[in-house]
């Protein structure tokens, strides 16, 4: 290890010091506000700063988190960073709307002269978001986020088709306008040709509402109807208020039966239809055996027919030399060609 003598020791204390006092200066302040009420520990998760979703589709105080920084060296350049959230330099007023669709992740100024900033932070998910600033070497991080809006949209989830005399559970997904869990909202379920029970309330981590429904004891169709309150918000996709489902109730033994023909009348079709197939087959066999046949006696036939020419010929051409070989001997000065 290098020594160090005592005026080194001290020289590298005094930096030090200096160099911590450098870096803490001119460290501007943030101060957070809901609505003009102060959060002063929206700087941990836990401490999140709360506020409400816009489901009206205006980004109101109520909605949005201020952030008011002060302290700022002047000229200095102001950059904030936002995830699960948005940011946005003002609050809805009619003449200029601030909407759930306004806005950006990331915003910065140049303070110029000036020594403040500001900007308001929304989010339209009940998960948490943050904030991160920078101010010239000084990072500020802080959480935000949101309580669901009202009731808005139901997705429902039950059977096409039940047999008689059943009871089958359906569920209801209510969610709000941004898909966020709102608190416990209970559907009006109307069902005809069947009976629905009680309907639970939503629950308020999943947004599910259950109830059961007892089917008929003779086959028929039921229909089903599930609603929630809600209004249209100008800007927004329509709520989901009611969702019709149509229920075939069949005859557990009646469906079997007809099943069941079904399948023997298959069954039947099939093996017919494998006979026919055996029959074509045997045909087919017959019919190129019988082919073949008529080809091997026709070149038969052919081959005795040219044997018998042939030895025809033979025997014309061994006459014919005969014959021309007796005159050519009585007539040398006459003599003919023989057959080759």
């Amino acid at each position: 290890m290098k020594k160090m003598t005592i005026g080194a020791v001290v020289t590298a204390l005094l930096g030090s010091v200096l160099l911590a006092t450098s870096a803490s200066a001119n460290v501007p302040t943030v101060v957070l506000t809901v609505a003009t009420v102060a959060d002063n520990d929206a700087n941990t998760q836990a401490g999140a700063a709360v506020v409400t979703v816009p489901s009206d589709n205006k980004v109101d105080a109520a909605d949005a988190v201020r952030f008011a920084i002060s302290g700022i060296e002047t000229g200095t350049a102001v950059t904030a960073v936002a995830t699960n959230a948005t940011i946005v330099t003002a609050l809805h007023t009619d003449a200029a709307p601030v909407t759930s669709a306004s806005g950006s992740s990331t915003w910065s100024v140049n303070t110029g002269t000036g020594s403040t900033a500001e900007f308001y932070v929304y989010t339209k998910t009940t998960a948490v978001g943050t904030v991160t600033i920078n101010v010239k070497g000084n990072s500020f991080v802080y959480y935000v986020k949101g309580t669901a809006g009202p009731a808005y949209n139901l997705v429902v989830t039950t059977l096409d088709s039940v047999s008689t005399s059943s009871i089958v559970e359906a569920q209801v997904k209510v969610s709000d306008v941004f898909g966020n869990v709102p608190s416990a909202t209970t559907p009006v379920v109307t069902a005809i040709g069947a009976t629905a029970g009680t309907v639970s309330a939503s629950d308020t981590a999943t947004g599910v509402s259950k109830v059961n429904i007892t089917y008929p004891a003779t086959a028929s169709r039921a229909a089903l109807q599930f609603a929630i309150t809600a209004t249209d918000v100008v800007g927004l996709p329509a709520a989901v208020k009611t969702v019709t489902r149509f229920v075939d109730v069949a005859d557990l033994a009646t469906t079997n039966a007809s099943l069941v023909a079904q399948l023997a009348a298959e069954r039947t079709a099939r093996a017919a239809s494998d006979a026919k197939v055996l029959e074509l087959t045997s045909a087919l066999a017959t019919e190129k055996a019988g082919r073949a046949s008529d080809s091997a006696t026709a070149t038969t036939a052919a081959t005795t027919a040219k044997a018998s020419a042939d030895l025809a010929l033979a025997t014309y051409k061994a006459k014919y030399n005969a014959l021309a070989k007796k005159w050519n001997a009585k007539n040398p000065r006459a003599k003919v060609a023989l057959l080759k």
